[in-house]
């Protein structure tokens, strides 16, 4: 794909993500607490480390089932601190069993989706940058809904990693104006 948003490079699994799932809108409460969770662990590390080990992290989380993993206690994250599959990082670890814990009192109050949604009132923002250069590393919003969040009961969701997941669950469509993806994703955006 030509003009592709140059982040991506030329590894070929960078470029599959970029292609098929990066910005796409997600509705899906539990597919969204999986992309912030793994934010959360990319944080400090490029997401490129991520993808490359992703199938490892979901058979390592059962999947990313929050109402399982918030029953998690020690014996769990010890054998996840042992898992050379994943991002062997105590605090990031327990920082996701506490997330599903607060992950369910959010859906059953109103729905994680519609938590997240709501700051956009359920419609993606449509970014018109020509250059990485004009992409911020996270907004006046994305510093709120991260306030929000921690005041949940998150953890490992500074602005700068809600702005990266807010990018790729399509909450904002930043695929750089001449990437072939950028009217694609916006056509996908939920009315």
């Amino acid at each position: 794909m030509e003009n592709r948003c140059d982040w991506c490079g030329a590894d070929p699994l960078y470029q599959a993500y970029h292609d098929t799932e990066w910005g796409v809108p997600e509705q899906d409460s539990r597919a969204l607490w999986e992309k912030l969770i793994l934010d959360g662990f990319q944080a400090g590390l490029s997401w490129l480390t991520i993808l490359k080990k992703r199938d490892k992290f979901r058979t390592a989380f059962h999947g990313f089932q929050p109402e399982l993993i918030a029953s998690w206690g020690d014996a769990e994250v010890q054998t996840l601190l042992g898992n050379p599959g994943i991002i062997r990082h105590r605090g990031k670890i327990e920082a996701a069993i506490g997330n599903a814990r607060a992950w369910i009192a959010i859906e059953e109050r109103q729905g994680f989706d519609r938590f997240l949604w709501d700051y956009v009132d359920g419609v993606a923002r449509q970014n018109r940058f020509a250059s990485m250069d004009e992409v911020p590393p996270f907004t006046p919003l994305s510093a709120r809904i991260s306030k929000d969040l921690k005041n949940q009961g998150f953890r490992f969701c500074g602005p700068t990693i809600v702005y990266a997941f807010m990018e790729a669950v399509g909450m904002v469509n930043d695929h750089l104006v001449s990437c072939p993806c950028h009217d694609r994703v916006a056509r996908l955006a939920k009315p």
